[in-house]
């Protein structure tokens, strides 16, 4: 498929498939990935890690001339993953999310991309869960939203700090509190502020998903200018 340098795409896919998809799907992956898939005790979340996996790879090899059985990923120190064979030669990034039954899957060329979709829960956008996974700043943005709204402004503020995260590849070695996301749901111009280096936020840019009823999204991409389309994976 093609992809140029400013495209960044963005699939969705459904996670609960038929046990002879979800069968055909866990033929494709690698040894290492079946083996993080039998730690699942209950078999739903297997399924949906096999299907994710799976996914994934089906995507990823339309884009590169490879079968998804012949991808191999390489993982940096943090858990980043990212193909070691690659015979484009086209340098194809790419980040993974999955949620309940959903899953998100960006594709880039030539910079980084991190993506997060999260299924909505009430219960989980507690103050106590902000102030340990947010920044100061966060935490008053997120309590200055009235009650009703505040369940909203949470999972904004979740997901584009994830996603952020996740692009650039540190996982929980990134401070959580050396940079701030807006909180504001729906908004076109989602800010960045970075510390110690302001700077460093100018160079990246966060936009909302829309996933589907009763979830939300984020996508961090390296780069200013891209164009994004997002496409529904079928198998």
């Amino acid at each position: 498929m093609p992809l140029g340098l400013d495209d960044v795409h963005v699939w969705r896919f459904a996670l609960d498939l038929s046990p002879a998809e979800t069968t055909l799907l866990g033929q494709t992956l690698a040894a290492e990935e079946i083996e993080r898939a039998s730690r699942f005790h209950h078999s739903v979340h297997r399924e949906r890690f096999i299907v994710a996996h799976g996914g994934l790879r089906a995507i990823v090899s339309q884009y590169v001339n490879l079968q998804p059985s012949q991808l191999r990923f390489l993982t940096n120190p943090y858990g980043k993953p990212s193909i070691k064979n690659n015979l484009n030669g086209d340098e194809i990034r790419f980040n993974l999310s999955h949620s309940q039954n959903l899953a998100l899957v960006a594709i880039t060329r030539g910079r980084s991309v991190g993506v997060d979709v999260e299924h909505i829960r009430p219960d989980f956008a507690e103050e106590r869960i902000a102030r340990r996974f947010f920044s100061p700043q966060e935490v008053e943005s997120l309590l200055s939203f009235p009650i009703e709204k505040r369940i909203d402004a949470f999972f904004a503020c979740w997901t584009r700090k994830e996603a952020y995260i996740k692009a650039k590849g540190e996982g929980l070695s990134m401070p959580l509190d050396q940079f701030d996301v807006s909180l504001i749901p729906g908004e076109k111009e989602i800010k960045l502020s970075t510390r110690p280096d302001p700077a460093q936020g100018l160079h990246w840019k966060i936009y909302e998903l829309s996933p589907g009823p009763g979830f939300v999204g984020a996508l961090a991409v390296n780069g200013l200018e891209v164009a994004i389309s997002c496409w529904q994976w079928t198998g």
